[in-house]
C-alpha cells in the first residue's frame, strides 16, 4: 500500500495514547455514540480492529496525534461495503491529520477492493467532518432525524455517507 506519511498499523502498546483522546472525545458528547462510562478495556475492544479490519495512528516524533478504524461494514453478503471510525486528538485539530487519515482509509478500501465505503452514524452537526467526507467524494445518502443525543444541541440527526468506490457491484448490477 502507498504509504501516507505517519501513519502506521496500531500496534497494542500504542493504546496507551489513543485512549485518553478516545475517552475524551467520547465523553464530549458531540460525535460518537459509544458509552460514556466506557473502561479503557471495553474501548480498547471496539477500537482495535481484528481482521479483516484494521486499525492505524498517525504518530509524529512518537505522539501519537490520531487513529483510524476501517473493515467491512457488514459480514457475509454485506462485506464488499467498509465503513470506517476516526479520531483526532484534540492538541492535533487543525493540522492536518484528519485528512490524512480519511485519504489512508479511502486508498486502504480501494487497495482491499471494497466497492464502497459507508458510514452509518456521522453527526450532522459535526460540520468539520462532514466537509471533510464530501471533500473526498461523499455524499449523504440520508439523514436519521434526531437520532444522536448530543451533550449541548440535544437530539440531532445522523448522516448516513457513501462513497462509491467503482467496483464491480455484482452481476445483478449489469
Amino acid at each position: 500500500m502507498g504509504e501516507i506519511e505517519g501513519i502506521r498499523t496500531a500496534t497494542d502498546a500504542d493504546w496507551q495514547q489513543i485512549w485518553p483522546f478516545w475517552r475524551d472525545i467520547v465523553q464530549a458528547g458531540e460525535t460518537y455514540a459509544y458509552p460514556l462510562d466506557a473502561t479503557s478495556a471495553q474501548a480498547r475492544a471496539w477500537w482495535m480492529e481484528p481482521p479483516p479490519g484494521h486499525t492505524v495512528v498517525l504518530e509524529e516524533d512518537g505522539e501519537v496525534l490520531g487513529s483510524a478504524k476501517m473493515g467491512p461494514n457488514r459480514p457475509g453478503r454485506g462485506s464488499h461495503v467498509g465503513t470506517a471510525s476516526f479520531m483526532v486528538a484534540p492538541r492535533a485539530r487543525g493540522r492536518g491529520v484528519g485528512r490524512r487519515l480519511a485519504e489512508y482509509v479511502v486508498q486502504w478500501h480501494r487497495e482491499q477492493g471494497f466497492a464502497a465505503i459507508q458510514f452509518n452514524a456521522v453527526v450532522e452537526t459535526n460540520v468539520a467532518a462532514v466537509a471533510l467526507w464530501r471533500s473526498l467524494g461523499f455524499e449523504v445518502v440520508g439523514t436519521v432525524p434526531r437520532a444522536f443525543d448530543s451533550a449541548t444541541r440535544g437530539r440531532v440527526g445522523l448522516h448516513v455517507m457513501h462513497l462509491d468506490l467503482g467496483r464491480d457491484q455484482g452481476p445483478d448490477e449489469t
